[in-house]
């Protein structure tokens, strides 16, 4: 199949044209504004589908609203009428054209350019209204507020809110590409007239502004986001593309001593943290039992033995452990335990409790094993 995308530069085309790659689409004819002229009708003659995401939406004169985005679709769609070619066609348009506006105006122009083109034709043609797209490779400091928002807090720059309270409708990119790819199969989500995104998240320009602030002191505090809550791990997942190149790394504390290192790594509110402890050959650590506080160990380098024994009993149980063989060790409530260093390398531990350290109720009572 013979793919035409125009707009291949912007922020949905690069996103579409990354995923068709990766599902094994190899005909795509790229068309941008940097593309010979000459080319689009090569394309239009051989395409067996269109993705029409070319546009204008940030002009230096208002003028150029209609010649961007009904202007360049009337240039496309009469080059593929002469080419007899009536591949079903897409248009990418907004939720905008519903507006009095000029970018609404022009994009309400373009979308009837299109109902026109089909019924002239016959050829299929998908029309989406899009709200606001966000995701990674969507240019900061031009239309799109969440863009900015996690560039500038992930550049430590300053961001401008006048109203907190503005409700926004976003579209996640990966969600609009696959819903794209489902229209290239004939799966689209048709709504009457238009075709639709299913996901759509409505939330306040506030709430956004502290998600993503929320997003750079989780560093600080070693914490991961609620992953569970879908919007909040779609603009986790756009804040991380914004990070400085320099600043993918940073650093965590390390409590050293004689005995080795222990490093708390990643915190989250409802499932618990990781930490990775480090012991010197010879040393035995822990030797201290919880009432509700539970454990996962699990030895990635070197080798030793998690000992356990039940509070009111003599029996130790023993659980030798290697980094050449994974394998997780639960650590039950009521049981003593503590694990020994039986190499003579630093071993490497793995450690997940189910809650936070709270150094005011710690539930971790020493008794030796």
């Amino acid at each position: 199949m013979k793919i035409l995308v125009t707009g291949a530069k912007g922020f949905v085309g690069k996103n579409l044209i990354a995923e068709l790659r990766n599902q094994n689409y190899t005909d795509i004819f790229e068309f941008s504004r940097e593309t010979d002229q000459v080319l689009l009708e090569e394309y239009c003659k051989e395409a067996d589908f269109v993705f029409h995401l070319a546009g204008v939406n940030r002009p230096k004169d208002q003028s150029e609203f209609m010649d961007g985005n009904y202007g360049f679709s009337s240039t496309l769609l009469e080059t593929l009428k002469k080419h007899k070619n009536t591949c079903p066609v897409m248009i990418s348009s907004s939720t905008q054209a519903e507006l009095d506006n000029p970018y609404g105006i022009s994009k309400k122009a373009g979308e009837d350019l299109f109902f026109d083109y089909s019924k002239e034709t016959g050829a299929k043609v998908l029309v989406y209204r899009l709200p606001n797209v966000f995701g990674k490779w969507c240019r900061p400091n031009y239309n799109s507020a969440v863009a900015t928002f996690c560039h500038n807090v992930a550049h430590v720059l300053p961001i401008n809110v006048n109203d907190p309270s503005v409700v926004m409708n976003l579209v996640y990119i990966d969600d609009v590409v696959g819903e794209f790819i489902n229209a290239l199969k004939g799966k689209e989500n048709n709504k009457g007239d238009f075709c639709e995104v299913p996901i759509v998240h409505t939330i306040t320009l506030g709430e956004i502004v502290e998600l993503i602030y929320s997003f750079k002191k989780s560093r600080e505090e070693r914490a991961v986001p609620n992953m569970s809550e879908p919007f909040t791990k779609k603009l986790y997942s756009t804040y991380l593309s914004y990070l400085p190149e320099d600043q993918f790394s940073y650093d965590l504390k390390m409590n050293v001593d004689q005995r080795g290192s222990f490093t708390e790594f990643i915190k989250t509110p409802d499932r618990g943290q990781v930490s990775v402890n480090i012991s010197k050959p010879g040393i035995t650590k822990g030797n201290h039992w919880h009432h509700t506080k539970n454990e996962k160990f699990l030895v990635v380098s070197g080798k030793g033995v998690i000992r356990f024994r039940k509070i009111d009993s003599v029996k130790v149980i023993e659980y030798f452990v290697s980094g050449e063989k994974l394998e997780v060790v639960d650590i039950p409530t009521g049981y003593t335990h503590n694990i020994e260093n039986l190499g003579d390398t630093d071993m490497v531990t793995i450690m997940w409790a189910n809650e936070y350290f709270n150094p005011e109720k710690p539930d971790t009572y020493f008794l030796e094993v």
